[in-house]
């Protein structure tokens, strides 16, 4: 059986930063080149960064990919990297009318290329578009109407891109119908909660179905609200897993392939295959290859927790963010709770705790414990702490303005944020702002006040999650004979905004739990008020909670993009009219 050792460059891109990008492909090629790769394979829109939204729709910025296209192939010839066959996905052009979605001729599409000897051997448009949840990708592109199939060392491989394997039939009954010895997959597919284990299971149904093996190549690192955990998967025929690679970590997976010959029953060249495909097959050559005495050994990076693998992503995202928009500090509003410390843990672990500033603001409602709390917290994470109390400012405020009950305790929260956004302004820290799911969902949050910042790391994160995240950092932690970052007593004590003598979360809000069963039930599964019932909560409970989160719309809108973990994020997952009068849910 022929071999074929196939590199899968699990690469972070940045989005716009083409030049950047292309640096990156020629550096992992060497790394795979040097290392006996025969095939090397870079995410969905590696050349671009994904996604681009609306970007696709600048000529100039699809003009730009086309022509780095070509400039990296000629490059990787000229750094003597021409041999090796690279796979590398960027922004496109469709060639012909789309009658269908009414597009004409040049509209942009989601492209993979196959770089060879210093040209482009082919080239693809990602089939089925994803256009649910995240994805508005029939706003941007139109899809591709060929399977692609490169003939090398006497194989064939078949290509495709993302969703065209999410979807049934389209490329990968293709791929069978093409008597392809693999199908190579190339990805960018956002991080999820429990997407690994759906993610293993399709791969390895998919295989089934075009009878070859697959190997499923992910992006890394984080855009605005997504992040990519990598995860990236080669599986035999059989659904064998030969190979897996770490989640949220950047590297190249090398793994020896053994692969059926080029099959003599395969379809001729232009043949039309399922979904109305048309076969495109560019022979690359190459010397039928044997298995090596000393073959690579690919391994299965061992799987994270749930708790775990979370917080990893909420790290990534929170990093991604900073560095990439060109930040290097952060700066967190301090109170003591748990929800502060764990932001705080968070960037601690992005950006590293010397780039890490803290500010405590108590006020006259500020307890004892939530002040020494916060300094606690800064002891052990090593973060930067100063302390402004902001009880001058409030009482400056109320001698002109008189204020009372809920406006009274919102301005407290206010000064708090525009004290953050003026050290921010002043030292030029990124403010994250400290709010989770739960409040968010029934807008139990100040706008201007604790909702001010340019990032909301744990904005996705129900407040019963919040507990057990705190209390898995602190255990990994110990585990690994280090401080325990959050405070004990963050975590233990009861939930407060400190806004008025006594006041715990609980006095306006359902016990966190109940609240997040109910969320969990509306939000992520919207099921309506009466299915909701019928499950046996509460009415009065079911009602207050849908009345909250619907009449807090406005307030969501205007919260700071966080990194999504859910299935159901709120903003681009979620997305209800802000004047809004049904209330049945």
């Amino acid at each position: 059986m022929p071999h074929l050792r196939l590199a899968l460059s699990q690469i972070d891109p940045y989005v716009g930063d083409i030049a950047r990008n292309s640096d990156e492909v020629v550096r992992w090629t060497r790394h795979a080149a040097e290392r006996g790769a025969h095939l090397v394979a870079f995410p969905e829109m590696a050349l671009t960064g994904y996604p681009v939204e609306d970007l696709a729709l600048r000529r100039s910025f699809v003009d730009a990919s086309r022509a780095a296209l070509g400039e990296l192939a000629a490059r990787l010839a000229a750094e003597g990297l021409g041999e090796v066959p690279v796979v590398v996905g960027y922004l496109g052009r469709s060639e012909h009318d789309s009658p269908r979605l009414g597009r004409p001729a040049g509209s942009p599409q989601n492209c993979a290329a196959v770089l060879h000897r210093g040209a482009v051997a082919t080239r693809f448009a990602k089939h089925h578009l994803p256009n649910y949840g995240v994805f508005d990708e029939y706003r941007w592109f139109v899809p591709g109407d060929q399977l692609s199939v490169v003939r090398l060392h006497g194989t064939d491989v078949a290509l495709a891109i993302c969703e065209d394997i999410w979807q049934d039939g389209g490329r990968v009954a293709a791929a069978g119908e093409a008597r392809a010895g693999l199908l190579l997959v190339v990805n960018g597919s956002p991080y999820e909660r429990e997407k690994d284990d759906v993610r293993l299971e399709l791969v390895r149904r998919r295989a089934a179905e075009a009878g070859c093996a697959l190997a499923y190549l992910n992006m890394v690192g984080a855009q605005d609200e997504l992040v990519f955990d990598g995860d990236s998967i080669v599986v035999d025929a059989d659904g064998e897993v030969l190979a897996r690679a770490p989640q949220f970590e950047e590297g190249c997976v090398l793994v020896d392939l053994e692969l059926p010959a080029v099959r003599e029953d395969a379809p001729a060249e232009g043949a039309v295959l399922a979904d109305g495909l048309r076969l495109v097959r560019t022979d690359l050559g190459g010397e039928v290859l044997p298995a090596p005495e000393q073959p690579v050994v690919a391994g299965v990076a061992p799987r994270m927790g749930d708790e775990e693998e979370i917080y990893a992503a909420l790290v990534a995202g929170t990093r991604a963010y900073v560095r990439k928009n060109g930040f290097r500090s952060v700066l967190i509003g301090l109170s003591g709770g748990i929800d502060s410390a764990l932001v705080a843990a968070i960037a601690v672990d992005a950006v590293g705790a010397e780039n890490v500033y803290g500010v405590s603001m108590p006020s006259a409602y500020s307890s004892e414990h939530s002040k020494g709390d916060a300094a606690e917290l800064a002891r052990r994470t090593g973060l930067n702490l100063r302390t402004v109390p902001i009880a001058p400012m409030f009482d400056a405020y109320m001698g002109q303005l008189g204020l009372t009950g809920l406006a009274e305790e919102n301005l407290q929260s206010r000064l708090r944020g525009t004290l953050l956004m003026a050290v921010s302004n002043q030292e030029g820290h990124i403010v994250l702002a400290p709010g989770n799911k739960s409040e968010l969902a029934v807008g139990y949050s100040t706008l201007y006040g604790d909702s001010v910042g340019a990032y909301g790391p744990i904005k996705d994160v129900y407040k019963t999650l919040i507990f057990r995240l705190a209390r898995w950092r602190n255990k990994a932690a110990e585990e690994r004979g280090e401080t325990p970052p959050i405070p004990e007593n963050s975590i233990s004590k009861p939930p407060s905004a400190e806004l008025r003598p006594g006041q715990v979360d609980t006095d306006s809000l359902p016990d966190y739990d109940l609240l997040d069963a109910v969320l969990q039930a509306y939000v992520e599964n919207d099921q309506g008020r009466d299915a909701i019932v019928a499950a046996g909560f509460d009415p009065a409970v079911v009602d207050r909670v849908v009345r909250l989160v619907d009449t807090a719309e406005y307030k969501r809108r205007q919260y700071p993009p966080g990194p999504k973990i859910s299935v159901k994020a709120f903003g681009r997952d979620r997305r209800l009219p802000i004047t809004n009068r049904w209330r049945r849910g």
